[in-house]
């Protein structure tokens, strides 16, 4: 996943001529990719520690960073924390790519994310558990054309190195992979680092990128993504090379890319190859045919296994999906805030829970202060009340793209706005005059992932639609995200949005 240069008019071109060309030569495998990390889970990656797999994922500007999930058979996941709840002291934005890996009793997070003042660089957090806490140790590496995607990886001499990406895309230039010795403690790299291999195949585009490394008899093999990762004009997809030596040379396989547009799935790549009672699995990420950037990069399993010629094939296997419930409701009754909320890498958070009420803190920023949750399917109802008695600031309801785009309905006392936030400027779509009382119902339709419409009223059965026609939100989803479904509290920094309670409805 990479720096949004990577969508440049040229590599656009490129990654839609391939697009095309898979079609129509009819490269597309037939095996059959299984979703197990519904929504936003771009750039997985998958370790076992004891009889759990832990996994984690990518969260670009989205806190808190890199969820931590657990699952027993690599399908039905839980979320029990995160890596960071707070930024990492040196890193700004872009919290990419996190791998997680387990060695000697101990759990190391390899991750990428922008160094203030600088680019995008590589850097690695230890746990003594995989819930954590985790201790960060800062960056590893930082190019002038950035680093990111680590993996690390033990030689056939035992040696341990770091093997990442150079981020020439970004700057129009080759992407070279790189590795690295790296002392025991995954604080420094020690001598010079040497290319394994760049981007040379026509079907590999503007860049290489994403490589996890697994060992199997002779060989190395080197799964690795290509071409363009993300938005509507993706064109991702995975291949594999092989090495009898960790530092080469290395060779990619004739019949690559192994897995492309496939089904429902498209624009797959940027996983993790594990092992599982002597069967091969991959985790990786793919946009859905039918939601596509809505519901972002979501998380993917296949089977794999090597052939009698010492490659790779991966194969149709029933391995069975996590299906996320139709519905979410959250009453605010706990002493915390769930762990399935976020909040924008670019604002502090201030909230607290009192007496099954959400209070959060509102900003003079274009957007306000936000929090939102991962959409799963493209059509859905979200609805919130707003205690208009206590609220001081603009609150309400929105689908939220980044810090400067939203669409969202905001209630001003016996007032509600519709507002469309773009490119950080505002304007407003329709004004309605709530009936008098102490709360506000409010609700949000979206249809297809980007059609919006607002309802408003003083009770649940007496809201009215605010929005004749509903709202065009297809320019929220940032290129390397999806949107979130959210709740707003814009004003003074002393003011308060008090919320009562959360849902959403997903459409059968």
């Amino acid at each position: 996943m990479k720096n949004s240069r990577t969508c440049a008019a040229a590599g656009l071109s490129f990654q839609r001529v391939w697009a095309v060309l898979v079609i129509a030569l009819g490269l597309a495998v037939q095996s059959r990719a299984q979703l197990v990390l519904p929504g936003d889970h771009a750039d997985p990656s998958v370790t076992r520690i004891g009889d759990t797999y832990w996994a984690s994922s990518t969260t670009s500007n989205w806190m808190p960073a890199f969820p931590l999930m657990q699952s027993k058979d690599l399908v039905h996941w839980t979320t029990t924390g995160h890596v960071f709840n707070t930024l990492p002291d040196w890193a700004d934005y872009y919290f990419w790519a996190p791998e997680i890996s387990y060695e000697k009793g101990k759990v190391y997070i390899y991750y990428s994310a922008h160094k203030k003042g600088g680019n995008l660089c590589i850097a690695v957090a230890s746990a003594d558990r995989p819930e954590g806490p985790y201790r960060d140790h800062g960056p590893l590496v930082c190019q002038a054309a950035g680093s990111i995607d680590a993996f690390p990886m033990r030689d056939e001499k035992g040696k341990l190195h770091l093997i990442w990406k150079e981020d020439g895309n970004s700057i129009r230039k080759p992407t070279p992979i790189w590795i690295q010795e790296m002392n025991e403690e995954r604080t420094a790299l020690l001598g010079e680092p040497k290319e394994l291999f760049r981007n040379d195949r026509p079907w590999e585009g503007n860049l290489v990128e994403g490589v996890s490394i697994l060992r199997h008899g002779d060989y190395f093999y080197a799964f690795y993504a290509a071409s363009g990762c993300c938005g509507a004009g993706c064109a991702y997809a995975e291949g594999v090379a092989r090495s009898k030596s960790l530092t080469g040379p290395w060779e990619k396989y004739e019949k690559n890319p192994l897995l492309v547009n496939e089904g429902e799935w498209v624009c797959p790549g940027h996983g993790t190859a594990i092992e599982k009672g002597g069967r091969y699995y991959f985790l990786y990420h793919g946009y859905s045919g039918k939601t596509r950037i809505y519901t972002g990069r979501e998380g993917l399993l296949k089977e794999f296994r090597f052939t009698a010629d010492g490659w790779v094939e991966f194969i149709d296997t029933p391995l069975g999906s996590n299906t996320p419930p139709m519905q979410v409701r959250d009453d605010f009754n706990g002493s915390r805030l769930s762990g399935d909320w976020e909040w924008s890498v670019f604002q502090p958070l201030k909230q607290r829970l009192s007496k099954g009420s959400l209070e959060l803190n509102a900003l003079p920023a274009p957007a306000g202060s936000f929090i939102g949750r991962i959409p799963v399917r493209a059509d859905y109802t979200a609805g919130t009340v707003v205690d208009r008695i206590n609220t001081g600031a603009a609150a309400g309801l929105a689908l939220l793209g980044d810090e400067k785009n939203t669409v969202s309905a905001l209630v001003t006392k016996n007032r509600v706005q519709v507002i469309i936030l773009k490119d950080g400027k505002q304007s407003v779509a329709q004004t309605y005059t709530l009936p008098a009382g102490s709360l506000a119902y409010l609700r949000m339709t979206v249809r297809n992932g980007k059609d919006i419409s607002f309802y408003a009223g003083a009770s649940s059965k007496t809201v009215k639609l605010l929005n004749a026609e509903p709202l065009d939100g297809s320019f929220l989803p940032p290129w390397d995200r999806a949107p979130r479904i959210g709740l707003v509290s814009k004003g003074a920094a002393r003011d308060k949005g008090v919320f009562r309670e959360f849902t959403i409805d997903y459409k059968q």
